[in-house]
């Protein structure tokens, strides 16, 4: 028994932190507990040296000095105080007035309002609760299907995550080791195409099923004509302002993201203070909970730092190695594997614990078959974006029916008795835009210039061109520097010259 767990250490590594995760411990803690447990176990079979554990200070130190990951802070307070503000509330209001004349009008609200605040706050949850608590009222009061409110409003906040200024891309920049300025302008386009899915299936759903997306009744536009376009001009303003503070001076190489972040984070308390809702409160649950989702995401990097010490030690690197290049179809085959064992693993996991479980694995391997680490990262964004969507686990599920009517209602508007919407409903609404998920995969995988056009490489060099010309030590070589006539090195050279 001993020689078999010595010889197969790291597949037994890596089937005990799966059986420790089904059980339901802690990500950040069954990751170290492993690392911890199996680094004993190999210095006991004499596979590992006490001295390996010694380099775990080292590491830990490195995550903390870490200055990319102070962008994770940043962003998210920028989004919790955006949130808290009252931003979203006065898009939705707006751009649902806007577009409310047209079929599916709310609905195209919802996604473009997802897109907007994807770009501003990069918090899955702000975005879902956010417009779960003002359009879905507003969508089930004018007769919309709630399959399909629920659908859209889950899958529209869940744009979050592949939008910039995303967290999950950070992290997956940091675990790659890319930049986080590259990976941003790596996902900008997929973000918006993905954007562009949705709208075309609202459009789809609105020539079938037109009863299931209505226009506003005239009775619900409010705003018409010159207030309605001043009401849009000074609503869209400032996010605009805010996303090019962001995301512009990123792409222009003017701010690092975590620069891009503190400028964020500034100007959203701005944009408080000038809707006089800034205040101790709203300051103190913002930074309650950003400090809660760092620390999350702190604990789980260490953890996983500790495992994956362990794990290469073990030659576990290798051995996820064999197992993904010999897979038939080359970087096509490792593709198609990877995506769908990370979107199997989104069923369980969350998008943090496949970003600093899976990617270390996927990368060197990615690396090594040729594949471009920034495009290879915004593929796995794509696909970790249905970590939020299908059962069980999918957290835009959980933050939506947190705020869905979960009783019958009387709507204050209307008067009428308003249904509920059943947890059912919105994991079947959710189905449809899964499915869009997987084809922006598919799509990405067909067309790489989807990544490859937001990035900026420069010239392109064949370094089968490149030469390296040294020159040679002859008697008429150029004269010494001045103050190197006396120089003792100077009698070696010649002596060398002359053999």
């Amino acid at each position: 028994m001993l020689a078999f767990i010595a010889e197969n250490l790291a597949p037994v590594m890596f089937g005990a932190l799966v059986l420790f995760l089904l059980m339901g411990f802690p990500v950040a803690f069954a990751l170290a507990a492993n690392g911890l447990v199996f680094g004993l176990i190999g210095i006991e079979l004499g596979l590992l040296t006490p001295a390996l554990m010694q380099a775990l200070p080292e590491r830990v130190f490195g995550i903390m000095r870490n200055d990319t990951l102070l962008a994770i802070p940043f962003f998210t307070f920028m989004g919790l105080i955006l949130e808290r503000s009252g931003m979203a509330e006065d898009l939705l209001d707006t751009i649902g007035q806007l577009f409310g004349p047209i079929r599916g009008g709310l609905a195209f609200a919802v996604i473009f309002v997802g897109a907007l605040l994807a770009a501003t706050t990069g918090v899955v949850a702000a975005s879902v609760i956010s417009m779960g608590l003002i359009s879905l009222p507003i969508m089930l009061r004018y007769g919309y299907d709630r399959r399909i409110a629920s659908g859209v409003i889950a899958a529209s906040g869940t744009l979050a995550q592949i939008i910039p200024p995303s967290l999950v891309l950070i992290v997956l920049a940091d675990q790659l080791g890319r930049s986080v300025g590259d990976m941003y302008a790596g996902a900008l386009i997929p973000g918006l195409v993905l954007t562009g899915l949705y709208a075309g299936y609202i459009i789809l759903t609105a020539i079938i099923r037109p009863e299931a997306v209505p226009a506003l009744p005239m009775e619900a536009r409010t705003l018409q004509g010159a207030k309605l376009f001043l009401r849009v001009i000074t609503t869209l303003v400032p996010p605009l302002v805010l996303i090019f503070l962001v995301l512009g001076t990123i792409f222009l190489g003017i701010a690092t993201p975590t620069e891009g972040g503190a400028m964020g984070a500034s100007g959203a308390i701005l944009l408080a203070l000038a809707k006089r809702k800034l205040g101790w409160a709203l300051l103190r649950q913002a930074m309650d909970s950003t400090a809660k989702l760092s620390s999350f995401v702190l604990f789980i990097l260490i953890g996983s730092t500790v495992f994956g010490l362990v794990f290469r030690a073990v030659n576990g690197d290798l051995w996820v190695e064999h197992l993904l290049t010999g897979l038939p179809g080359g970087q096509l085959g490792f593709l198609i594997v990877c995506n769908v064992l990370v979107f199997i693993l989104a069923f369980f996991l969350d998008f943090f614990e496949l970003a600093f479980i899976i990617v270390p694995l996927l990368g060197p391997v990615a690396d090594k078959l040729g594949i471009d680490l920034i495009w290879f990262g915004v593929l796995l964004g794509v696909n970790m974006q249905t970590s939020f969507m299908h059962p069980p686990f999918g957290f835009a599920l959980f933050f939506l029916r947190s705020v869905a009517p979960k009783t019958d209602y009387i709507d204050k508007i209307t008067g009428k008795l308003t249904a509920k919407v059943t947890t059912g409903q919105i994991y079947w609404g959710a189905v449809p835009f899964v499915i869009i998920q997987l084809i922006m995969v598919a799509l990405v995988i067909a067309f790489p210039s989807l990544v490859d056009a937001g990035l900026d490489r420069g010239p392109a060099i064949d370094l089968d061109k490149v030469k390296i010309e040294i020159p040679s030590f002859e008697d008429n070589a150029p004269p010494p520097f001045p103050g190197q006539e006396d120089d003792p090195n100077n009698d070696i050279m010649k002596q060398f010259q002359q053999k």
